[in-house]
C-alpha cells in the first residue's frame, strides 16, 4: 500500500494536475483549471463589492484592526453573514467558511472543500475575491496562519467577527487554539455587531435582491394555496412553497406551516417542523416563509383556509387581524420612532384579544434589530428611527383570549424616502383552496 503524502501541496496548476486527477493532493489543490468556465451566476458588481470593502475597512481602522476574519454558513441565524456579503457564496457543506480581510492587502477565502467544489467556488466569485485556498479537511484556523505570516502580521492585531450573530456564537474552540497556539503574538478580537451595521441600511443593488425574494415569498404562497386540498399533508405545502422558491433561484431560509380545524382550533402559529398532518376541508394553514435571494431574505405569511372560512375566523380577520396589521403599518415610515409601532400593537389586547410578542422587526440579511414586541424593543440606539434603506418585517400574530386561535399576518417592506414598498403582491385577504 502506498503511503499518502503528508505534506499538504500548494497550488497545482492545471498542466501537473490534468494527468493526476486520481491523486488525492493534486486534485484537492487544483487551481485555474478549465472547469465550470461556461457556467452563469448572478453576481454584484465590482463598485458593489468595492463599496463593501471600503465599508468594512474602514470600521476596521476605527477599531485598530490589522485584518479581520468573516464567517459565514447556513445557520438560519446568520443566512452566509458576512462572507456571503463579502463573496456571493452561500456555504451548506461546513459550520462555517471564512474571508480572511486584511486591512493592507487581497482578501482570502477559505473554503471548505477542495478540487472540483472549490473551483466552482472560485470561479463564481472572482469578481470579488480571486484568492480561494481550502481548508484541508477542517484546517481553517491552520490555513489563515499562512495567510497572516505571508501579511507579516505575526504581531498584529485581527479581529473575529461572529459566525451567528443572534446568538453570540464565534468560531469554534479548536481553531481558536489553533490561531492561538501558532501565533502567540497576535490580539485577537471578539467584534460585536460589525456586520449590522454595515447591512441595515441596503444598497440600490441589495434592494434589488429583497425585491426578488419578495417575488419568491410570493410565488411560495401561491404554490401553497394551489397544493392545498384535502388530503395533502403540512409537509407536501412545505415542498410546495420550497420547489417554488428555489424554482426562481432562490434559497429556503425557513418554512414554517401548520394547520388545524376551524371549527375546533388549536394553533397560533404555524409548525416549525411542518407533519404529516393530513389537511382536511374546513382547516386553516398558518405559515411564516422566508426566501432568500443571493444572500437577502424576505418574509411573508397569510392564512388559508379549506373552504370559506368559518364566521368566526372570518370576524377575526376583518375586526382583529387586518386593523391592527394596518395600524403598525401606519407607523411604519422615515423618520418615525419604532415606539410608534410597539404602541400600534397595543390595539389588540385594547380589543379584548391577545398576540404573539413579535409585531416586527427588521431585515438586515435575516431577521436583525430592530425588533419590537409588545413589551420590548431591542437594537442599537441608531436602529431606533426607520431610515430609507431599512427593511422591515411587520408581522402581527393576534391570538383569541381564550390562547386557542390565533392568525399570522406578515409582509416585508422597503422604507424609502417618502414612504415604504411592499416586496410581494399576494393579496391582503385570506386565500380559500381545496
Amino acid at each position: 500500500m502506498t503511503e499518502q503524502p503528508r505534506r499538504p501541496l500548494g497550488p497545482q496548476p492545471w498542466e501537473i494536475v490534468r494527468t493526476r486527477l486520481d491523486q488525492s493532493l493534486p486534485f484537492a489543490n487544483m487551481r485555474d483549471t478549465p472547469y465550470y468556465r461556461d457556467c452563469i451566476w448572478e453576481q454584484f458588481s465590482a463598485a458593489e463589492y468595492k463599496r463593501r470593502y471600503d465599508a468594512l475597512r474602514a470600521k476596521m481602522r476605527e477599531h485598530k484592526l490589522d485584518a479581520i476574519v468573516v464567517p459565514g454558513g447556513p445557520s438560519h441565524w446568520s443566512f452566509g453573514a458576512g462572507m456571503t456579503w463579502l463573496t456571493g457564496h452561500w456555504e451548506w457543506h461546513a459550520l462555517c467558511c471564512y474571508v480572511l480581510v486584511p486591512l493592507d492587502g487581497e482578501p482570502t477565502m477559505i473554503y471548505s472543500m477542495g478540487g472540483t467544489h472549490a473551483e466552482a467556488v472560485r470561479r463564481q466569485i472572482e469578481v470579488a475575491v480571486t484568492d480561494v485556498r481550502h481548508s484541508r479537511n477542517g484546517q481553517y484556523a491552520q490555513v489563515m496562519v499562512e495567510r497572516l505570516r505571508e501579511l507579516k502580521l505575526e504581531r498584529g492585531r485581527v479581529g473575529l467577527m461572529e459566525i451567528d450573530p443572534r446568538h453570540g456564537d464565534y468560531l469554534p474552540v479548536n481553531q481558536y487554539n489553533t490561531l492561538r497556539k501558532e501565533l502567540p503574538d497576535v490580539e485577537l478580537v471578539f467584534t460585536k455587531n460589525f456586520l449590522h451595521d454595515l447591512v441595515v441600511i441596503h444598497s440600490a443593488e441589495e434592494l434589488d435582491c429583497v425585491r426578488k425574494a419578495g417575488v419568491l415569498c410570493q410565488r411560495a404562497m401561491e404554490a401553497m394555496v394551489a397544493r392545498a386540498k384535502p388530503g395533502v399533508k403540512e409537509y407536501e405545502l412545505k415542498a410546495a412553497a420550497a420547489s417554488a422558491i428555489m424554482d426562481g433561484g432562490g434559497d429556503v431560509d425557513f418554512l414554517i406551516i401548520g394547520s388545524t380545524p376551524m371549527d375546533n382550533p388549536a394553533l397560533v402559529f404555524g409548525n416549525p417542523r411542518p407533519s404529516g398532518r393530513v389537511l382536511k376541508k374546513g382547516d386553516i394553514v398558518n405559515m411564516e416563509l422566508a426566501a432568500g435571494y443571493r444572500g437577502y431574505t424576505a418574509q411573508v405569511g397569510s392564512p388559508i383556509t379549506l373552504g370559506l372560512p368559518t364566521e368566526m375566523v372570518r370576524k377575526f380577520w376583518d375586526e382583529i387581524t387586518l386593523p391592527g396589521y394596518n395600524k403598525i403599518l401606519a407607523e411604519m415610515l422615515p423618520g418615525r420612532n419604532a415606539k410608534a409601532m410597539q404602541d400600534a400593537s397595543r390595539f389588540f389586547r385594547d380589543n379584548g384579544v391577545q398576540s404573539r410578542p413579535t409585531q416586527c422587526h427588521g431585515i438586515d440579511i435575516v431577521t436583525d434589530n430592530p425588533h419590537i414586541t409588545a413589551d420590548h424593543i431591542s437594537g442599537v440606539e441608531s436602529d431606533m428611527v426607520l431610515k430609507p434603506g431599512m427593511v422591515i418585517m411587520a408581522e402581527p400574530n393576534p391570538i383569541t383570549a381564550d390562547g386557542l386561535f390565533g392568525i399570522f399576518l406578515g409582509h416585508t417592506f422597503i422604507i424609502t424616502d417618502t414612504g415604504r414598498e411592499v416586496v410581494d403582491d399576494f393579496p391582503l385577504e385570506i386565500a380559500v383552496a381545496g
